[in-house]
C-alpha cells in the first residue's frame, strides 16, 4: 500500500500538541499515530512531511518539522468545513530516487482521492517527484514556483534543488504544459535562463512586479496544478532564516497573500513548501503560510474548469483579423480568456479552453493590445 511509506507523528510531539485547548487547530485535525491511520474518506487536506534535503548540499542540517507542527497546531482555525489530516512523514530512502518514488506514489494516491496534499520538505527538488505523480493521471500539468531563481541549472555536480526544473522539462513523459515563476530576482538568474523561459513561452514575474501589484499573480495561481514555494524567496528579516541570508524577497504579509491565492484556486491540487531552515522563528511564518493556504481552500468557488459557462458573461473583442473572447464570472467577477483549438496542428489541447486573466487584460484588448499570456498560450499549442 502506498501509505506504508508514511511514518506516524512522534508520540512526544503528539502529547505536546494534544495539550492545547479544544479551540486550537490541534483538536480539529486527525493524526497518523502508532495506533491508527486516519480514515481518509472525509479528508480534504492532508499534511505530509518529507524529511529529505539531500537535494540541497547547502542545507543547514537534517529536516525537523517539530517546530512547524507545534506552531501550526497552536493557531486557531477559521470557519473551515474541510477535514484536515496529518499523515506523518516520509523518511529519507536509501537513495534520493527512493524518496522521489515514495513521494510520487503517496501524492498520486491522494490526488486520485480528491485530497489536497500539503508537502513540507525537504529540498525543493522534491517538486520533481510531485510532478511525476501526475504521470498516472493522464493530464497536462501547470507548475507555479514562488522562487527567486528558476532552478534551470545544468552544470555537472549542481544541487538537484537548483536544477530540478531542467529535469522536468527534458525527461519523458513530458506532461508539463506551463511553468510560471513568481518573484524571480534577475541577478540570481543568467540571461541564458531568462531567454530560455521566453523561448518556451513560460511566464516569469519579477519580485518588484509582484510586490507592486500582488493581484497580478492571482490568475497565474488560478491556472496552476502544483505550487512549489521556496522559503528562501522570503527575505531573512521576515522569515528568521539566518543560515541562508536573503536581504531581498517577499515579506511575511506578501507570502501569506500568495499562499491564499494558491488555496483559493479551484485547480491547485498540491501545495509544497521547501528549503526552510528548521528554526523556531521560520516555523512561525511557515505555520501561517499553511494556515492561509487552507483558508483559501475554504473559499474556493468551484468555477472553471468545474462550473458551467452559463454562469459567465461573454465579451467579444475584435482585434486585428480575429475575435478574442472573454468571460467574466457572475459569481466572483473573475475573468477568463478563451484559447482556441487548432485542429490542423499537433497541439496539447483537446478543445477550446479558458485561460485565467485579469480585467486589465480585457481593457488592453479593447485598446487593440494582445494579452501576453494569451499570446504565449497560443504559441505553445502551435509549436
Amino acid at each position: 500500500m502506498d501509505f506504508d511509506f508514511l511514518t506516524p507523528i512522534d508520540t512526544h510531539l503528539l502529547i505536546d500538541i494534544k495539550r492545547l485547548s479544544s479551540q486550537h487547530l490541534s483538536s480539529k485535525v486527525v493524526f497518523h499515530t502508532n495506533e491508527e491511520f486516519p480514515d481518509l474518506s472525509k479528508v480534504k487536506i492532508a499534511i505530509i512531511g518529507v524529511l529529505d534535503n539531500r537535494g540541497n548540499s547547502n542545507s543547514n542540517n537534517n529536516v525537523d518539522l517539530s517546530n512547524i507542527r507545534k506552531e501550526f497546531y497552536s493557531l486557531f482555525p477559521g470557519n473551515w468545513s474541510q477535514t484536515i489530516a496529518d499523515l506523518g512523514d516520509i523518511l529519507p530512502g536509501n537513495s534520493l530516487d527512493d524518496t522521489y518514488f515514495a513521494v510520487q506514489k503517496v501524492v498520486a494516491t491522494l490526488i486520485k482521492k480528491n485530497i489536497i496534499p500539503i508537502i513540507i520538505g525537504g529540498s525543493q527538488d522534491l517538486t520533481y517527484a510531485i510532478y511525476r505523480a501526475y504521470d498516472s493521471l493522464d493530464q497536462m500539468v501547470n507548475l507555479v514556483s514562488i522562487d527567486s531563481k528558476f532552478d534551470l541549472g545544468k552544470e555537472e555536480g549542481l544541487n538537484p534543488s537548483e536544477s530540478y526544473l531542467s529535469k522536468i522539462i527534458i525527461e519523458e513523459p513530458n506532461n508539463l504544459f506551463n511553468y510560471s515563476n513568481i518573484g524571480y530576482q534577475t541577478y540570481f538568474n543568467s540571461q541564458e535562463e531568462i531567454d530560455l523561459l521566453e523561448k518556451l513561452y513560460f511566464d516569469a514575474y519579477r519580485l518588484g512586479e509582484i510586490c507592486n501589484t500582488i493581484a497580478i499573480s492571482e490568475p497565474v495561481f488560478r491556472d496552476a496544478d502544483i505550487i512549489s514555494l521556496d522559503l528562501t524567496s522570503v527575505k531573512s528579516s521576515d522569515s528568521g532564516n539566518s543560515f541562508t541570508f536573503v536581504p531581498n524577497g517577499f515579506n511575511g504579509k506578501e507570502i501569506c497573500s500568495l499562499a491564499r491565492y494558491s488555496g483559493i484556486s479551484d485547480k491547485v491540487s498540491v501545495f509544497g513548501l521547501f528549503n526552510h531552515d528548521n528554526t523556531k522563528q521560520e516555523a512561525v511564518l511557515i505555520a501561517q503560510i499553511i494556515w492561509y493556504f487552507i483558508e483559501g481552500v475554504h473559499f474556493r468557488s468551484n468555477e472553471y474548469p468545474f462550473g458551467s459557462k452559463n454562469n459567465y458573461s461573454k465579451y467579444i473583442v475584435p482585434l486585428e483579423d480575429e475575435d478574442i473572447i472573454f468571460y467574466k464570472s457572475d459569481k466572483t467577477e473573475r475573468w477568463w480568456i478563451e484559447i482556441p483549438f487548432f485542429s490542423n496542428v499537433n497541439n496539447k489541447l483537446k478543445k477550446n479552453t479558458l485561460l485565467p486573466c485579469t480585467h486589465q487584460d480585457y481593457i488592453a484588448a479593447t485598446n487593440q493590445e494582445f494579452p501576453e499570456r494569451w499570446w504565449k498560450a497560443q504559441r505553445k499549442n502551435i509549436v
